[in-house]
C-alpha cells in the first residue's frame, strides 16, 4: 500500500458550516495504481481551490483496493478502479449502490531502447520476441490488479487471432513468477532500470513515464469499445476473498470475462465525508478534471455511464 498526503482545500459552499467549524475535513482516496499519477494532479488542483481539507491518496491494485473494504473493513470517500466489472463483482450492493464509468484505455507492451528485440519488436511479431532466451517480462499478479488478469485474456485473444494453439500458454511460461508484480505500475521502475526487458501495462502508463510500446492488434488489445463480443469470448479466474457473489466458479474464485476497458469510481454508502467526496467527484467529471485525465493518456467519455442507483447530484454530468 502506498499513500501520499497532500494538503488542499474544498469550496466552502460544498460543506456544511457545522463541519468547518469542526476544523480540517480529510478526502481519502483509493485508486488503480494506473490513476495514480492523474489522480494525484487532480487532487493537488482541486484541493489548491477551497479551504478546509487534507487529501489522503493510496495506490494499489484496483482488486486489492476493492479488498480494503470487504476484508480489511476501511472505507474510502472515493474508490476509483481500473475496470468496472470489480463494481458489480465486489462493491455492489455491500459497499456502494452506484459506480460511474469515466474513461478508456488500451493495453500495451512496454519497452526501452535497451530491451532485447528493441529494434525489431511489433505489433504482429511481439508473441515470438517475448519466447526468446534471455528475454524478462514483467506483468501484474491477476488476483490483486486488473492489468494482471488483462495480460492473460491478450495471449488467449493472440492464441485465437494467429490460430496458434498453445500459444497462451508459451507466452505466460515465459514470464515466470519473478518478474510478477502486485500492480502494472511497479514494473514502470524495473523496466526503466534495465532488470526488465518488456512489461505488460497501459497505453496511459507508458506514455506518461516516457516509455516506448508496442502498439498491439485492436483484436487483443482490450481497447476497442466496438469488439466487445470478441473480448468477451476469453475469461480468467482470479481470487474473489470475502466477498459472496453469486457469480464465483467456486468459493474462492471469481472468473472476470474480457471486456473493453473502462475505468470507473464511486463514493461508498459509508463515506466518512461524502461532501467532499462528492465535490472532488463533480470537479473530476468537470472540465478540468477531464482535461488531467486526458493529458495523462486516458481517452476520457463525453459523459459518465452511470450503473445502479445514481444519486441526484450526478443526473446532470451522467447517462
Amino acid at each position: 500500500m502506498h499513500g501520499a498526503l497532500i494538503a488542499g482545500s474544498l469550496f466552502a459552499c460544498a460543506l456544511p458550516g457545522s463541519l468547518e467549524a469542526q476544523g480540517p475535513t480529510r478526502l481519502t482516496v483509493f485508486n488503480a495504481g494506473s490513476l495514480a499519477r492523474p489522480l494525484r494532479e487532480a487532487l493537488r488542483l482541486w484541493g489548491a481551490t477551497a479551504p478546509g481539507v487534507e487529501v489522503a491518496q493510496e495506490n494499489a491494485g484496483s482488486l486489492e483496493s476493492a479488498r480494503k473494504l470487504t476484508e480489511l473493513h476501511k472505507t474510502p470517500d472515493v474508490i476509483a478502479l481500473a475496470d468496472e466489472a470489480v463494481f458489480p463483482a465486489l462493491l455492489v450492493p455491500g459497499q456502494a449502490t452506484w459506480y460511474a464509468a469515466f474513461a478508456r484505455n488500451e493495453m500495451v507492451l512496454a519497452y526501452t531502447e535497451r530491451s532485447l528485440g528493441a529494434a525489431e519488436i511489433t505489433g504482429t511479431n511481439w508473441a515470438a520476441v517475448l519466447q526468446r532466451p534471455g528475454v524478462r517480462t514483467g506483468r501484474s499478479d491477476p488476483a490483486l490488479d486488473p492489468n494482471g488478469y488483462r495480460t492473460l485474456m491478450v495471449t488467449e485473444l493472440e492464441e485465437r487471432r494467429v490460430g496458434t494453439p498453445g500459444l497462451a500458454a508459451r507466452l505466460l511460461a515465459a514470464m515466470p513468477a519473478r518478474y510478477v508484480r502486485p500492480k502494472e505500475a511497479d514494473l514502470v521502475a524495473l523496466l526503466q532500470a534495465g532488470e526488465l526487458d518488456y512489461a505488460w501495462s497501459y497505453r496511459s502508463i507508458a506514455e506518461g513515464a516516457g516509455l516506448k510500446w508496442v502498439d498491439l492488434p485492436p483484436e487483443v488489445d482490450l481497447g476497442d469499445p466496438g469488439r466487445e463480443a470478441l473480448y468477451g469470448t476469453v475469461s480468467v479466474r482470479v481470487a474473489a476473498g470475502a466477498s459472496h457473489d453469486p457469480r464465483r466458479t467456486s468459493p474462492d474464485s471469481l472468473t472476470i470475462r474480457g471486456a473493453p476497458i473502462l475505468y470507473a469510481l464511486s463514493i461508498p454508502t459509508a463515506a466518512p465525508n461524502p461532501a467532499a467526496a462528492q465535490a472532488f467527484v463533480r470537479w473530476l467529471f468537470g472540465p478540468d478534471g477531464r482535461a488531467v485525465l486526458a493529458r495523462n493518456g486516458f481517452t476520457v467519455l463525453e459523459r459518465p455511464i452511470i450503473h445502479g442507483s445514481a444519486p441526484s447530484w450526478l443526473t446532470t454530468v451522467a447517462r
